[in-house]
This record gives structure tokens, sequence and C-alpha cells, in this order.
């Protein structure tokens, strides 16, 4: 399936959204397409590092949105 994935920062004052980042990929199904938008989150050159993401399918509808805060965490050095 086709999707298209938006990376975004969240305003805490006012719960404004600001997109960062959007690609648009192939999926074989939901979860394929959520790995997939987790390794881009975590290589993908955007201004900042995102806060959320949202998932759409070719319809404009919304498969997935969800946080990133786990994504985003470094390992840390041993």
């Amino acid at each position: 399936m086709k999707i298209v994935i938006e990376f975004y920062r969240t305003r805490t004052s006012d719960e404004a959204h600001a997109v960062i980042g959007r690609e648009t990929a192939q999926a074989a199904n939901l979860d394929h397409a959520i790995e997939l938008a987790r390794l881009l989150a975590k290589t993908l050159n955007m201004p900042q590092r995102p806060d959320a993401m949202t998932i759409i399918d070719a319809n404009g509808a919304t498969l997935y949105s969800g946080a990133t805060e786990a994504i985003n965490e470094e390992k840390p050095t041993p």
C-alpha cells in the first residue's frame, strides 16, 4: 500500500503542530509502515527531531498517529 509519513513537532503551550518531514513509501501492511516510520525517524535529515508521526494511506485516512519519544532515545555508550 502507498503511505505518507509525516513527522512533526508539537508546541506544548497550544498543541500546534509543525510538520518537519514528510516521506512517501510503499508498505506491505500497517506493521511494516510503522517499522519504516520508526527507521526514518532515526535516519532522516530533518531540522529537528520529531515529537510525533502520522501515517496516512493513499485515500488520506489516518492509519496511525503516535509520539516518537522512545524512537528518538539514544543508546548509551558503554
